[in-house]
């Protein structure tokens, strides 16, 4: 399987700005090379090489990184055709990206291979190819568990990437997969805004000092830019992307602690499908924040990665009905759940909390769906 690996660089102030010269010009190469690519239509790579590799080494940058830059336009096209035919792009989206060529930011990623950077692991130093000249010796840090894992398994380009003035490599690593387990049942997990995440189990994780901190910073930010001073803006700066770091490591948090129930136990995973949910759900304008800031395809993400890499299964159901239908019964009626926190069957009378029925209806669901997944195939 593969998984990302992200180191910081410790540049010095010539080497940042080294750095900093080579993104501008390699985005700035990549934006010509869009634009040829757009109006000659042409997105193959060896195709578009052809008529650009001339002009892009002109710009000042080398072999390798010419070629890089022409891969990185071509990819950014698959991927916006892929964003089309899955059907995220559409109607004037769609129209705005077919009609202008993809343009780079001049601090977008750029990615290194390893002619352009070799790294010096028990050194913790990488040598790396500039616009300037190569830069020898720059040190970097890490997580110990990624630096070890970046030394036994890198494998392919490396990006480099400047995020809030901060140098990051981010390289991809192929780890062994091992072998996935037949569960003896499943856990069934049923995700939600108020609570993050319900077990079949029982188990809760509420999703209230989330929402909190979230509406802390919310306030917070508001208050700064009424400031409309130069500290203030500094402060914003300084504040970018925490909200965001805060919801990536609860989620974090709560998929290790699942997959390692599952492990444990014996068990597989089982998740709800909810992709599409956004378009079908309407909210109030109160809870429209609160529903487009819900993070429950990160954490079904990391819960399938973490999974595969301990070896536990991990299965989606039909969500539908899931916190309407009576898991002893079968009886699914609105009215079941009376409000958001409660359920009670009004046919046999079963009642318990919303959110723990719908985990035990996932878990149900999963039992049928692996059951049907395994038959085997009739003698013919």
């Amino acid at each position: 399987m593969k998984i990302v690996v992200q180191v910081r660089l410790l540049p010095s102030a010539e080497q940042a700005a080294a750095l900093a010269t080579t993104l501008r010009v390699c985005n700035a190469a990549a934006n010509e090379v869009s634009r040829v690519a757009f109006e000659q239509n042409v997105f193959s790579r060896n195709d578009l090489q052809k008529p650009v590799y001339s002009e892009v080494r002109s710009s000042g940058l080398g072999a390798q990184a010419a070629v890089r830059t022409v891969k990185k336009v071509v990819d950014a096209y698959t991927a916006l055709r892929a964003h089309i035919r899955s059907g995220i792009l559409v109607g004037a989206r769609r129209a705005k990206a077919e009609g202008k060529p993809i343009r780079f930011r001049d601090e977008a990623a750029q990615p290194f291979d390893d002619r352009m950077l070799s790294w010096q692991h028990a050194a913790k130093t990488v040598s790396i190819w500039t616009s300037v000249g190569r830069l020898k010796g720059m040190r970097f840090t890490g997580h110990p568990d990624q630096l070890r894992t970046l030394a036994s398994s890198r494998q392919g380009e490396t990006n480099l990437v400047v995020r809030d003035g901060k140098w990051l490599l981010i390289a991809v690593c192929d780890l062994p997969e091992p072998a996935v387990f037949e569960p003896v049942d499943w856990l069934g997990v049923d995700r939600g805004i108020v609570n993050v995440a319900t077990t079949s189990d029982g188990t809760n994780f509420q999703g209230r000092r989330l929402r909190r901190y979230r509406r802390w910073q919310l306030r917070k930010r508001a208050e700064l830019q009424a400031k409309r001073t130069k500290s203030a803006t500094r402060r914003l700066r300084r504040r970018a992307r925490r909200e965001h770091r805060h919801v990536t490591h609860v989620n974090h948090t709560i998929a290790k602690e699942l997959v390692a129930v599952a492990q444990r136990t014996g068990r597989g995973i089982a998740l709800e499908d909810l992709s599409g949910i956004r378009d079908r759900v309407r909210p109030r304008r109160d809870q429209r924040a609160t529903h487009s800031s819900w993070p429950f395809h990160q954490l079904g993400t990391f819960v399938e990665y973490k999974a595969k890499r301990a070896g536990v299964p991990v299965i989606t159901v039909d969500a539908r009905h899931t916190s309407q239908m009576c898991p002893r019964c079968g009886h699914t009626a609105r009215n079941n759940r009376s409000d958001r926190d409660h359920f009670c069957c009004r046919r046999c009378g079963l009642a318990g909390p919303a959110d723990h029925v719908a985990g035990v209806n996932v878990r149900n669901r999963a039992r049928s769906a692996w059951v049907l997944v395994n038959v085997p195939e009739p003698a013919s």
